[in-house]
């Protein structure tokens, strides 16, 4: 039976999988097809704690732009932000308060096209096509989009920065990112490690790389040190469940199964 693929952008080959669309089915998302998740089983069989990570990962993402808003921030930079689908940025910032502008930025051209379809009539919103590597591009593009510098803005790194492998110097970028900037502005990470996992964990993890993006585990000392310049708000960088949960949220007596980290930082 043929797929209804009324929403998908033309010039876009829905007989390819999609590492976006691989991400939206492991969210619970529509934007996706049966070759997308049947990679996406593939992915779970070699980690199989890929899809409660993907998914804390996003539950932490909504909490921390709602924590964003509230004080305040009214300017969001997702870079690395995949298919922008239910209760995404966008929908949390705007409904806090309309005036509030997003930016999506991803390397996917898949996941660009599909985020500008989506996104097409809604004010305050943005998507880029650009590399996390390419720091100047993505602040030259996010201006264009409309980001005020001069003035806070948040800037998402949620689940991207465990793509970029150490030759490429991640706390380098972060850090010129930190520093384009105002003081209020604040830096958003969350980043899978090998901390707490046990050896078959990690192992799976690892073969990440038979994807053809492989994952760089690192571990809390190192991730620390990308919020240099930057205060952690509380409570500080911890297993993602740990980041203020909601009080309705049931405890979570192993937030190391997530094998992934999160933190909030405010530039002073």
């Amino acid at each position: 039976m043929t797929e209804p693929n009324d929403w998908v952008p033309a010039g876009i080959d829905v007989n390819q999988p999609s590492a976006a669309r691989v991400y939206d089915y492991f969210l619970g998302g529509a934007h996706n097809f049966a070759v997308d998740r049947a990679l996406a089983e593939q992915i779970a069989a070699m980690t199989p704690n890929i899809g409660e990570t993907m998914r804390s990962n996003r539950v932490f993402l909504r909490r921390a732009v709602r924590y964003l808003a509230e004080r305040g921030v009214r300017q969001f930079l997702d870079i690395g932000s995949g298919i922008p689908t239910a209760g995404n940025v966008h929908e949390i910032a705007l409904a806090a308060a309309p005036d509030a502008r997003v930016v999506y930025v991803d390397i996917d051209p898949v996941a660009v096209e599909h985020s500008r379809a989506i996104l097409a009539g809604i004010d305050g919103t943005g998507v880029i096509l650009a590399d996390v590597r390419d720091v100047d591009r993505v602040l030259a593009e996010a201006a264009k989009a409309g980001l005020d510098f001069s003035r806070p803005v948040a800037v998402l790194l949620a689940g991207v920065l465990h793509f970029v492998p150490d030759s490429d110097d991640p706390a380098a970028l972060v850090a010129a990112l930190g520093a384009a900037v105002a003081p209020g502005s604040y830096l958003l990470i969350s980043h899978a490690t090998a901390d707490g996992q046990p050896p078959e964990v990690v192992e799976a993890q690892r073969l990440s790389g038979r994807t053809g993006t492989e994952i760089v585990l690192r571990p809390a000392a190192v991730l620390a040190t990308y919020f240099t310049g930057f205060d952690l708000v509380e409570p500080g960088l911890v297993f993602i469940p740990r980041w203020r949960p909601d009080p309705s949220d049931p405890v979570d007596e192993h937030p190391e199964r997530v094998g992934a980290y999160a933190g909030v930082g405010r530039k002073g």
